[in-house]
């Protein structure tokens, strides 16, 4: 009888799978944020930039990177400049302040949770505040707002 092959070991390659970057989050978070505001799905943008919507998934996340050419084109699409991607961006997500030019660093931003800006009844009040045409009116309900949240 033949003598049959020794078994093989199984090697199992282990995939480095690192975490995305902190500036490519924040930059899917700002796109998914300004997609969400314009009532645009996720379909419409990769169709109106020439992607898969399954491509702008990935870049919500983070996952992928998103090169110049491409956030140009994002912007856009959405009708904000490149810059509106990278702001509010935390000093640790840009890298916790190294090689910055004494002097020309900005205050920080108001601390927003970048949860509560996604939130569909987040969007959902920003669109009704800005359908109220008479900007009295719409003062008035943001004066009312801030106090409920005073008072809570």
């Amino acid at each position: 009888m033949p003598k049959s092959p020794p078994a093989r070991k199984r090697v199992i390659k282990q995939t480095s799978r690192r975490s995305p970057n902190p500036i490519d989050v924040h930059v899917g978070f700002r796109v998914r944020l300004r997609r969400n505001l314009l009532g645009m799905s996720q379909e419409k943008l990769g169709r109106a930039i020439g992607l898969t919507f399954q491509q702008i998934q990935k870049y919500e996340r983070g996952v992928n990177r998103v090169g110049a050419s491409r956030l140009f084109n994002l912007g856009h699409a959405l009708d904000v400049p490149v810059s509106f991607f990278f702001e509010d961006l935390s000093p640790a997500a840009a890298g916790g302040g190294k090689r910055r030019v004494k002097g020309l660093s900005e205050a920080p931003a108001s601390v927003l949770e970048p949860d509560s800006l996604s939130r569909r009844e987040t969007v959902e009040l920003i669109r009704a505040y800005y359908r109220v045409t008479d900007s009295k009116l719409r003062k008035r309900f943001l004066d009312l707002l801030k106090a409920l949240g005073k008072a809570s």
